[in-house]
C-alpha cells in the first residue's frame, strides 16, 4: 500500500504533467520495492519513494 506521502507526491506529479499537456502512460506500484513507478509520455520514467521523494530518469 502506498504511503501518504507517496500519494501526495503521486498527486503533485499528475497535475504538473498534466499542466504541460503530457500524457501518462502508465502507472505501477511495486510491491518489492515500495514505489510507485509513472512512465511520462514515451521516454520520462518517475519513481516515487516510501517518502515521497520522486526519481526522474
Amino acid at each position: 500500500m502506498p504511503t501518504n506521502e507517496q500519494l501526495k507526491a503521486f498527486f503533485i506529479k499528475c497535475v504538473t504533467v498534466s499542466n504541460l499537456l503530457q500524457s501518462i502512460e502508465l502507472v505501477r506500484y511495486d510491491e518489492r520495492t515500495n514505489r510507485i513507478v509513472m512512465l511520462v509520455g514515451e521516454t520520462i520514467q518517475v519513481e516515487i519513494l516510501s517518502n515521497g521523494e520522486t526519481i526522474t530518469g
